[in-house]
């Protein structure tokens, strides 16, 4: 079974950094999954059962939150004491809230023309933007620049979240 005190990184043995190393991230989960996923446990008792659960529960909330980039940032900085989501501070720089606004309707504007093009343009300028500011993540992440890394993933989570909204209007207009 695992140890259940060890944080995300430990857990597949991997250093506690923003880059990482997607291939070994990928074989230690399989592997990891493999030994103690609950089919593994079928004919044991239900204290083993209800352990094999557990572990393949954490097992995957650690993969989850290791692949994608966004929360990885976010688990790091946890790891640090924290918390790039904290609701009680929903500060973003104005310009770079104004220029998530102009995308908006731009994309409603592509929209309304049924422009998928433009639509499409809209959404890798976006995406280009977030790999630039995982860029900066990571060097305020490795320069132990906690309050700078902060502010750079609650962009980065606004980011994704516009390029992930436009990519479902895109999707929709196909599907009309």
């Amino acid at each position: 079974m695992i140890d259940f005190s060890r944080n995300h990184f430990e857990l597949f043995g991997l250093p506690a950094r923003y880059r990482i190393d997607a291939g070994a991230l990928e074989r230690a989960y399989r592997d990891l999954q493999g030994a103690v996923h609950p089919d593994r446990f079928a004919g044991a008792g239900d204290t083993e059962k209800r352990l094999a659960l557990q572990a393949s529960a954490r097992v995957n909330e650690a993969y989850r939150a290791l692949r994608d980039p966004v929360s990885r940032a976010e688990y790091l900085l946890s790891l640090r004491g924290v918390d790039a989501t904290s609701e009680t501070d929903t500060r973003l720089p104005v310009a770079f809230l104004a220029r998530q606004l102009e995308r908006r309707e731009a994309a409603e504007e592509a929209r309304g023309e049924r422009d998928a093009r433009a639509l499409a343009k809209l959404i890798d300028e976006i995406r280009g933007d977030a790999a630039d500011l995982a860029v900066e993540v990571e060097r305020a992440l490795d320069g132990d620049d906690a309050e700078a890394a902060r502010m750079r993933v609650r962009e980065l989570r606004f980011l994704a979240k516009v390029a992930d909204d436009l990519e479902a209007l895109a999707a929709a207009e196909v599907d009309e």
